[in-house]
């Protein structure tokens, strides 16, 4: 498994198990199960997703059924818009009960503006603040090992980086060929913060886009793997999802082939500004 050295000294897989919309202890156990198995060990859930709970339980089973103890796994969780402000530490808190985990790898801030406001109140930016000063605390207490954000913009960064003590190691964003965020990518390039992406096929839109089918085929590959290896041969991090044992063992087949710089353009140069997903960019 290859990894990034985040800032802050902690190593992160570059491919790790999205579990969106993965609820109900049965279906996360046999879904973890299937990534333990297929090699993953990076898995990233959110308050919002409602299976933290499920996620922590499926753990303290299958590590050692695999092997495995907690420093081999790396675990990934976000603070719900609706906690931003003074509740965000006890939110954080709580993310760590309910995974029943000593410490969280990475803990992100997951949407810019907090729930209830309107996207335009100014109001918004004191709210992303104090949540961050809440993880601040809680990384320098060993609760969280990095901190980082997601959904934010590079104007959000720059607002974020004005006052933080310490600097974020990682932005999750929506990134794939039909929405190639390249500001944000040099942005955190030149800041030293890792681009993770997420819908990197697109809500499985983009595995029958014909251009990448094409391409697949000259690898012998599937359209899912050449979508996963487009970002990860350039160094952005991705948490493909999937309930299907099949494709979660698919997913995570990227590593023995490489696309040439020609077809890595080639897919670039399928940005249309497409997003299947939310828009930060109106978020005060």
């Amino acid at each position: 498994m290859q990894t990034i050295k985040l800032n802050g000294d902690v190593h992160m897989p570059i491919l790790g198990l999205g579990t969106f919309r993965v609820r109900g202890y049965s279906t996360v156990y046999q879904v973890l199960d299937a990534a333990f198995q297929a090699g993953y060990r990076s898995f990233d859930t959110a308050t919002v997703y409602q299976n933290e709970a499920d996620i922590g339980k499926a753990l303290k089973e299958l590590l050692p059924k695999h092997g495995l103890t907690r420093k081999d796994i790396f675990v990934t969780s976000k603070l719900a818009p609706q906690d931003h402000g003074e509740e965000a530490e006890s939110a954080c808190l709580r993310s760590l009960e309910q995974l029943d985990c000593d410490y969280i790898d990475l803990y992100l801030i997951h949407w810019p503006g907090k729930q209830g406001l309107k996207s335009e109140d100014p109001d918004n930016k004191l709210h992303r603040q104090k949540s961050w000063q809440a993880m601040e605390k809680l990384k320098e207490s060993g609760k969280f090992r990095v901190i980082g954000v997601s959904n934010y913009t590079v104007e959000h960064m720059n607002e974020l980086l004005s006052h933080c003590r310490i600097k974020p190691s990682v932005l999750q964003v929506e990134y794939h060929p039909l929405l190639v965020q390249t500001d944000l990518l040099n942005f955190c390039s030149s800041a030293g913060i890792h681009l993770q992406a997420y819908s990197s096929l697109g809500v499985g839109k983009l595995v029958s886009e014909p251009q990448i089918i094409k391409v697949a085929g000259k690898y012998r590959k599937t359209p899912s793997q050449v979508l996963l290896k487009w970002a990860v041969q350039q160094g952005i991090g991705v948490i493909p999802k999937s309930c299907n044992p099949e494709r979660i063992k698919e997913n995570f087949m990227i590593f023995d082939f490489s696309l040439s710089e020609e077809d890595i353009n080639t897919i670039s140069s399928l940005h249309s500004g497409t997003r299947y997903c939310w828009d930060p960019t109106h978020v005060a």
